[in-house]
């Protein structure tokens, strides 16, 4: 389905519930069906979030992914734990062309018994459970924290526990933290000190309910709104201060855009505050690189120029991020230039209207592009995609007032 987005008169107030977060989500997933005894409150409703649960729960021997890169990841290191379990762990096309060797051979390492089904270094994975030992792997730092973060989540059943020591500088070192602080939530030890990260084989496990915070990612296309309106306040509910998630950072990022955003009790407030736009922003996300979407549409939107590091993991991801942004902002005025781990808007750049905006099967596309809306009328192709992440996004926007049609 194709939606065209436009907005009145740029003015937007209201008040929104934003579901879990689908990185907590998933990962309490996961410590759920590995130590069970424990309900998780505020799951996300992300198509991601569904795919997990269910994968966790069928018994069936092929378990298809779909889009999930999550899941998938997760499940892998699930599956090769669970001694007498035979799985195909497959997904969709684009997720058959996203490497998984380095996490098939650091569970090899372990005893883990997996084969490819295809290609070489890719999914479908054939997967043989075992009851795995634990004990020491190394492998790069600068891979997917999901890679990581499914090794570690698996430490706590594991005889040997884990130890991990990651070569170079580490990625989305917050997504490894988050990790680290719900095994800690339920007792679990854990020590993360320099490249070295430690966690501990563990008989006894504290249950407790666990209430996901709300998501950041999904907060940020409202940081982006607020910051291309003429006038905004919104609320957002459910969030924490001290939040786990990298992408908390987008209230010291979107400061300099004219977003005025703070906690009260669990809500976010955000405001649009009028001040002088700088020239250009320099950020360096490698700490968080899912919102790089959104602040390079936010920046060309308000004429604001902006250098993005740390995004190599985006090439990678549901689809080549960073060269779909340069193609899609291109046309729609912008002088951009993009390096594998880069991307570099020049300020100005007049915005064309009623262009139309493939998503090319990711959900963040049609998430960052669509405030665009509040400058000129654009559509975005294929608009469901946002059900693997933000199923409720379109009705939310409405309610902000959008004409989506």
């Amino acid at each position: 389905m194709n939606l065209t987005i436009a907005h009145p008169d740029g003015h937007c107030k209201g008040a929104l519930q934003i579901t879990g977060s689908k990185s907590e989500t998933n990962r309490l997933l996961l410590l759920q069906a590995l130590f069970s005894g424990f309900e998780v409150e505020n799951k996300s409703n992300a198509d991601d979030s569904v795919v997990m649960e269910a994968a966790l729960k069928t018994q069936e021997s092929t378990i298809d992914v779909h889009h999930a890169g999550t899941a998938m990841r997760f499940l892998t290191a699930f599956f090769s734990h669970q001694q007498g379990r035979e799985v195909i762990l497959t997904g969709s096309q684009r997720m058959q062309e996203r490497p998984i060797k380095i996490l098939v051979e650091a569970l090899r390492s372990l005893g883990a018994s997996i084969s490819y089904v295809k290609k070489e270094g890719y999914p479908p994975l054939k997967i043989e459970g075992k009851q795995l030992k634990g004990g020491h792997v190394t492998l790069p730092a600068d891979v997917s924290s999901q890679y990581i973060s499914a090794l570690l989540m698996m430490g706590p059943t594991l005889e040997q526990g884990i130890s991990l020591s990651l070569q170079g500088k580490i990625t989305s070192v917050p997504y490894i933290e988050m990790t680290l602080s719900l095994l800690n939530n339920f007792g679990v030890s854990t020590r993360f000190q320099g490249n070295t990260i430690e966690v501990d084989f563990q008989t006894h496990i504290l249950r407790k309910t666990q209430v996901v915070e709300s998501d950041w990612s999904s907060a940020s296309y409202f940081f982006s709104i607020v910051a291309l309106s003429q006038t905004a306040s919104i609320q957002l509910n459910s969030y924490k201060k001290n939040s786990l998630q990298g992408d908390a950072i987008l209230m010291e990022i979107y400061r300099s855009l004219g977003v005025e955003s703070i906690i009260e009790g669990h809500t976010l407030f955000l405001t649009k505050k009028e001040h002088p736009l700088p020239e250009r922003i320099r950020w360096d996300l490698t700490t968080a690189p899912d919102i790089a979407q959104t602040l390079a549409v936010s920046c060309f939107g308000l004429g604001v120029g902006c250098d993005l590091e740390g995004l190599h993991t985006l090439k990678i991801k549901e689809t080549d991020r960073l060269e779909a942004l340069y193609t899609e902002l291109t046309k729609l005025g912008a002088n951009i230039s993009v390096t594998d781990k880069s991307l570099h808007l020049a300020p100005g750049g007049k915005l064309k209207p009623n262009c139309s905006i493939p998503t090319y099967n990711d959900h963040r596309m049609a998430l960052a592009f669509a405030p665009l809306g509040l400058k000129t009328p654009l559509t975005i192709e294929e608009a469901e995609v946002v059900s693997k992440s933000y199923p409720d996004y379109w009705a939310d926007l409405k309610n902000l007032n959008f004409n989506i049609l």
